[in-house]
Parts: structure tokens; C-alpha cells; sequence
């Protein structure tokens, strides 16, 4: 069996999110039908990571075997992409190693989240809108703290099922072009929810609700009740994940 790479974006604001579920549309339902149809057998397909519902991809990585061992052509991906919906769409199929992993053997995964003051109607879907001016300065002195600590149970979702909520923190920064506020976060793992729970406390401290001392000490109580809201997913997008070269051929 040889096993491949998908690489691939969607639009995730009509979806339940990357797994499947029982009660709506999923980004994996909808590559493991195409996927099937085209290789005329039962395809299962492996992501890297469970963007949740309304949560969008510039990039995003899963993995799928197949006895055929000429998929990573531009030919396969045109006929992969005619069977997908218009807001799914394959960038490329790439041979890996048999024991190659698209979730495990990730090095790491980086989310960017976007924010404006603006009424725009045709990013409406993209860009969470808010009315108050933000102390972009002061986010950014909150983003420094997250270098600071490893475990981040402040900001994960309750009672998921994970061996450990700590992470590793890469990069972790906040932006400002054209009225849009940009954050950047890169690591080696995320918890469910995380981002968005970041974010939610950090404009906390953009809007001078909390001092940068109380955003650590809402870090170093491990409590999620204690940080800020979970921002709407309409925002965020992951944008990237890199991988070692031992996973390629």
C-alpha cells in the first residue's frame, strides 16, 4: 500500500467541522466520499487535526493509502477537486513513508485568527467584527506571557479526553494592517479550543479589562472559568503545519 499526503483548504462555515459527525456535513466526509468514488473502493482518510465547526483551512494535511501508486499527479488532484464541493479544494497529493502520520508526526501547526472594527458583508464569514478599539501594544505583551508557561488548561475546551494539556509555544504574535488585527500562533500542539480561548482573554487586555499580571495569573490557575470568552470560529483559520523530512520519500 502506498500511503500519501492530501494537501488542502476549505471554507469551513457550512461544515460541523473536520470529523464526521451524525448531524451534518464534515471536510473528512466529504474527501472519504470523493475519495472512494475515484479509487472505487472504501477510502479512509486521516487528518491533522479536528478543526471544529465553522473553523476554516488555508492549509490543511491528511493522510489515506491506496494500492495505486500514481495518485500524486496533477491529473488526480483535477479529478479529486471536480468531485468536491466549491468550498473544499486539493492543492497537491505527495508519497510519503508507509508509517508516515499526517496528525502524529506533525512538528507543528499554526492557527491565524483575524478581527476588525469595520462592517464588511463580504468578509463577514472570515473576520470576527467587533466595535471596540483594541491596545494592540498590550495583546502582544499578553502573547509574550505564553512563552512563559507550557501547560495551558486555562484556555482548553472542559473535559476532553487527552493524556496532557501542555504545549509548546513557537510563535505567538498580533499584527495590525488596514484595520484588521491579525494573531499569529504557532506549536507543537493544541488543545481543543485553545485559540480561540487565547484570543477571547488576550483582547481582555486590549481593551484594559485585565492587567498583563492578570492574564499570567489566569494561566497559572488552570482554570477555564477563569479566562476570557471563546471567540467566534467565523475568525480562524489554520494556516500551516510543518513536518520532518523523514515522513516524505
Amino acid at each position: 500500500m502506498q500511503r500519501y499526503f492530501i494537501y488542502l483548504a476549505y471554507d469551513g462555515t457550512h461544515y460541523c467541522g473536520w470529523q464526521i459527525q451524525p448531524n451534518g456535513p464534515s471536510i473528512q466526509a466529504c474527501l472519504e466520499g470523493a475519495l472512494s468514488m475515484l479509487l472505487r473502493e472504501k477510502t479512509t482518510v486521516t487528518g491533522a487535526g479536528r478543526t471544529d465547526s465553522g473553523v476554516h483551512a488555508k492549509l490543511m494535511v491528511a493522510h489515506f493509502d491506496s494500492e495505486k501508486n500514481d495518485l500524486d499527479s496533477d491529473f488526480f488532484a483535477d479529478k479529486f477537486n471536480r468531485l468536491l464541493p466549491k468550498d473544499i479544494a486539493i492543492f497537491r497529493l505527495k508519497k510519503v513513508q508507509p508509517d508516515a502520520h499526517a496528525r502524529f508526526d506533525a512538528a507543528s501547526r499554526t492557527y491565524t485568527y483575524y478581527i476588525t472594527n469595520k462592517k464588511d458583508p463580504f468578509n463577514r464569514n472570515y473576520i470576527w467584527r467587533i466595535h471596540d478599539a483594541l491596545g494592540i501594544e498590550k495583546m502582544n505583551k499578553a502573547a509574550e506571557v505564553l512563552f512563559d508557561y507550557s501547560d495551558f488548561t486555562s484556555f482548553s475546551k472542559l473535559h476532553t479526553d487527552v493524556k496532557t494539556n501542555n504545549c509548546k509555544i513557537m510563535k505567538a504574535e498580533w499584527q495590525l494592517k488596514d484595520d484588521i488585527y491579525t494573531f499569529t500562533i504557532q506549536a507543537d500542539r493544541f488543545l481543543r479550543n485553545m485559540v480561540r480561548a487565547i484570543v477571547g482573554t488576550m483582547i481582555e487586555a486590549g481593551k484594559a479589562k485585565i492587567t498583563i499580571e492578570e492574564f499570567r495569573t489566569v494561566i497559572e490557575q488552570k482554570n477555564r472559568c477563569k479566562a476570557g470568552i471563546s471567540v467566534p470560529a467565523c475568525g480562524l483559520f489554520l494556516t500551516g503545519i510543518d513536518y520532518p523530512g523523514k515522513c516524505f520519500m
